[in-house]
């Protein structure tokens, strides 16, 4: 009994871990965008490309052939690129775009979206009426997108169309990178398909941005960021978040780690001095509430379902 509660507090522990480092990536990518001048163009095909290879060769190093195995059938091989180009590129592009329109916190709250999209989804795949407690959390999601992109007045916005664009864009990706990989997660681990999505996603963004054409002053605060970015916000929240679903479930996993959100605004004010108003966390409270009251309802039912971090 005491060895299982240890094994839950751990498992909450790191899974509030894995939460905070995805925060910290995004803070990260907006300070590259704020002080180095750095665009979404160069960011995310690196980020994508170094992080997925990393994973890449922990495999090929591994399991040496049988790394490659998803390539030996057909059908396995056309998914995994849709999830890496039409899923994981997108999300991460999409993303960092509004990260750079706007600010990390309110690009992640947005994103944070995708669960109420998800259920969306479902109710319509399942052909019924969303239940009360769906209803709740989809006029809590509505009413926090209309107060941060206008502040209560529907005659003004606080931020710029494309930044509302680009982040809901950036949910709707996580919806299609959650739910089309599903018959491809029951053969392949997470991170095995993680690592090909990167990879998939970081080369076809390479070839279309062409990153190497840039050229940046490469300073420590630089590569530290960076760093983060690639390393601690990729492959280590990635692990500790799935470490963190082993030990105490999906759904409580999805619960606490919408820690992202909180970490990510409060190193935008913070660190960054992004300029938030009462009423901007008034919105970003009902977004998050929307995913607590989602996850919520999972851990009452025993769901084992959960939506895939980044």
């Amino acid at each position: 009994m005491e060895r299982k509660t240890m094994g839950t507090q751990a498992g909450v522990l790191i899974t509030i871990l894995g939460g905070a480092l995805w925060g910290l990536s995004g803070a990260c990518g907006q300070y590259l965008f704020e002080y180095k001048g750095v665009t979404s163009g160069w960011l995310v095909p690196i980020r994508l490309t170094m992080a997925g290879l990393t994973m890449l060769l922990y495999y090929i190093f591994k399991e040496r052939g049988a790394a490659f195995r998803i390539w030996k059938k057909g059908r396995d091989a056309a998914e995994v690129l849709i999830y890496g180009i039409a899923g994981l590129m997108l999300c991460q592009y999409t993303y960092f775009v509004t990260i750079e329109l706007s600010n990390a916190g309110t690009a992640t709250v947005i994103q944070y979206l995708s669960p109420v999209l998800i259920m969306v989804l479902v109710c319509f795949m399942e052909k019924r009426l969303p239940r009360a407690v769906e209803v709740l959390s989809l006029i809590l999601a509505i009413s926090g997108i209309f107060l941060i992109a206008t502040h209560g007045n529907v005659h003004q916005m606080v931020i710029s169309r494309e930044a509302l664009v680009m982040g809901l864009l950036s949910a709707a990706t996580v919806v299609l990178y959650n739910m089309q990989p599903r018959r491809l997660m029951a053969y392949y681990p997470t991170a095995y398909l993680l690592a090909w999505g990167m990879t998939i996603g970081g080369i076809v963004l390479a070839l279309v941005f062409q990153p190497w054409r840039y050229r940046y002053t490469l300073d420590l605060p630089f590569l530290l960021a960076l760093g983060a970015i690639i390393f601690l916000g990729s492959m280590a929240a990635f692990t500790l978040y799935m470490q963190g679903v082993k030990l105490i479930g999906p759904a409580r996993a999805s619960l606490y780690a919408c820690v992202e959100p909180i970490a990510a605004t409060l190193l935008s004010a913070v660190w960054l001095k992004a300029p938030f108003k009462p009423i901007d966390f008034l919105g970003f409270s009902m977004i998050i509430a929307t995913i607590l009251i989602l996850g919520y309802g999972d851990l009452k039912k025993g769901n084992g379902a959960s939506v895939q971090k980044r």
